[in-house]
């Protein structure tokens, strides 16, 4: 594993890790929502890299990215951080993969600088619109109680409801030391960070029937974060999308069924 540093929009610093084969097709991991590039250990540890090239970043304000007090809500910023990570480190072509609020991110790329230097896209759990009735639709009852205490500024409330978010998220218990690195990576997210990305209101569902890369929609059917529906959506809104619904997974499908969804992804990647 290499680790690397990439300037961002206002001089944010992202760090990176990469693995793989340096010749091989990019692949770009990116997090969602308090968590960090760790999320996708079962994807950078696997015969995936045998073949590609694999990059996982922390976003802003998460990991051992910098932790700056704004610029949460300017969809521009997002777009910029993404492109420094694929010019400076090279990426083109790359296959992009966004868990849960990570899409948001990748559409956010593609409004500003277009879909013309990445291969495809995997969501996955992902929503692509927040701040609506219509995009708390999607949502669990489960994960909207769970809001107040993210954009809490008191250390332990913030823990408490973090920690059952990323229970949320797994129909196939992580161990306590997995549960516990998890939550560390969570917690150590500062609440404004949260405030930031939650408070953004905006619909990127324009951009879903213009979309012309192949698309990979990936999605578990036990997900209690994202309901199954807002794949069916997507799936119906994206010309070239096909739709992979894992039955014994969860909203961390990835890590849930790590070997089903690799293959999935392998062949996604292989056929673009």
């Amino acid at each position: 594993m290499q680790s690397s540093t990439v300037t961002g929009a206002d001089g944010v610093k992202l760090h990176v890790d990469e693995t793989g084969n340096r010749s091989g097709r990019p692949i770009v991991f990116i997090h969602g929502l308090s968590q960090s590039r760790l999320s996708w250990s079962k994807q950078l540890d696997s015969d995936l890299s045998r073949d590609f090239r694999l990059v996982a970043y922390d976003l802003r304000g998460h990991g051992l990215s910098d932790k700056p007090n704004d610029g949460y809500t300017d969809s521009k910023v997002w777009a910029d951080d993404l492109k420094a990570v694929l010019d400076e480190l090279r990426l083109g072509d790359a296959v992009l993969v966004g868990w849960s609020y990570g899409p948001l991110v990748i559409l956010d790329y593609i409004r500003h600088y277009g879909e013309g230097g990445i291969g495809g896209f995997n969501m996955v759990g992902g929503v692509s619109k927040l701040g609506s009735d219509q995009a708390m639709a999607v949502l669990t009852p489960e994960f909207i109680s769970l809001v107040p205490g993210f954009f809490s500024a008191d250390s332990e409330e913030g823990r408490s409801s973090l920690g059952e978010l990323i229970r949320l998220c797994f129909a196939n218990s992580p161990s306590d030391v997995e549960f516990n690195t998890m939550l560390e990576q969570s917690v150590s997210v500062p609440y404004y960070v949260r405030q930031g990305l939650l408070s953004r209101a905006f619909d990127n569902d324009d951009l879903l029937p213009e979309l012309q890369k192949p698309v990979l929609i990936t999605h578990g059917a036990k997900d209690a974060v994202v309901k199954p529906v807002a794949a069916e959506q997507h799936k119906s809104a994206i010309p070239k999308a096909e739709l992979h619904m894992v039955e014994n997974a969860g909203h961390a499908v990835f890590w849930d069924d790590a070997a089903n969804y690799n293959a999935r992804l392998r062949t996604f990647c292989e056929n673009l």
